[in-house]
This record gives C-alpha cells, structure tokens and sequence, in this order.
C-alpha cells in the first residue's frame, strides 16, 4: 500500500512517519489484503492537532476519518479507531452483498462560502468531473454516504430503477429524496 504522509504548520519526525505506517497498515490489512493508497494528513488547529486519514481499499470506495487531540499520536490512534470502525462496517457490508453494479454520470461539485454566497447570486461551480453513479440499495448508499464523508450521493435505487438521493439534514438525521416516476 502506497502511503503518503504529509504535515502542515508542523514538523513530522521519523518516528512519527514510522508509527503512523505501522498503525494505517495494521489497521486497513485486518479487514482488506490489498488497499490501493492511503493519505495521512496532520495540521495544526490551534492548540491542538488534527489527523485526517483517507484509504482507498481495493474495492474502489473512498473511507475517510479524522481526529483532534492535543498530541499528534493521539489525534493518528483516534482516527485509525474511527477508520477501522468504519472499514468493519464497510467489509460487512460488502460480504452481505457481493455484486454492485455502477454506471458513469457527468457530475458538477458545487460549493460556496457563505460570504461569497451574500454577494453573488449564483453558487460558483468548483469542479467538473466524471463519477460512479452506484446502483445500490438505500441503506447501502447511506452506508457510501457515512464512509466517504460526503453531505449528500446521488445513486440509482435497485428496487425499481430511478435515481434518488440522500443527504445529511441538519438536525443529523438522513434525508432520503425518491422523486416519482411519472
């Protein structure tokens, strides 16, 4: 697994690099033999210190955690737990269901600051892009949605063939949109 490691506004020592291998590695090979690449990132915010972990296993999902401590190898142990959380949950799944079935769709990722957004009418398109539009079920998508840290997927619903979506409300609680087919 090619691991890439990188600090902003710290120093990261050898030992640091080292351990940080060690722990990403153990924790990924428990539950997936062969992960593709992984990215360690440690900045410093404020009096503490934040590891932002992203694997991509084998199975061309993205899972993504982070942790904030006041010590950078206790902010890696906080995120490498939430990562393993996440890839048992996600290795589960994946036993429960063996066969996912993807098809290309153009997609634009749009965002906006909220100073810019009082100042222009029109949200600024970012990026543009070709992605997966997964076929999945809704809980499956929920699922993607929590592992790659994303506020909102669009998918295609297995159950009759449309495209739906769900999003992350802002009490916490997941919105699922299923426009009728008319």
């Amino acid at each position: 697994m090619q691991i890439l490691i990188s600090g902003q506004q710290i120093t990261l020592g050898d030992n640091f690099r080292s351990y940080a291998e060690n722990a990403l590695e153990t924790a990924v090979s428990k539950y997936f033999d062969g992960a593709i690449s992984a990215d360690i990132r440690v900045t410093k915010d404020g009096n503490n210190i934040k590891t932002e972990l992203t694997v991509n296993p084998a199975t061309g999902s993205i899972v993504r955690a982070s942790a904030l401590s006041a010590d950078a190898y206790a902010s890696l142990d906080g995120a490498v737990s939430r990562l393993a959380r996440q890839l048992r949950k996600y290795k589960n799944k994946l036993v429960e269901r063996k066969n996912q079935v993807v098809e290309l769709v153009d997609m634009a990722v749009i965002e906006s600051d909220s100073q810019e957004e009082e100042a222009q009418e029109a949200p600024i398109i970012i990026a543009e892009m070709q992605t997966e539009l997964p076929v999945c079920t809704v809980s499956a998508a929920v699922m993607k949605m929590d592992l790659e840290g994303l506020p909102a997927l669009l998918f295609k619903n297995t159950a009759h063939g449309g495209l739906n979506m769900v999003y992350r409300r802002a009490d916490g609680n997941i919105g699922w949109v299923d426009p009728k087919n008319k």
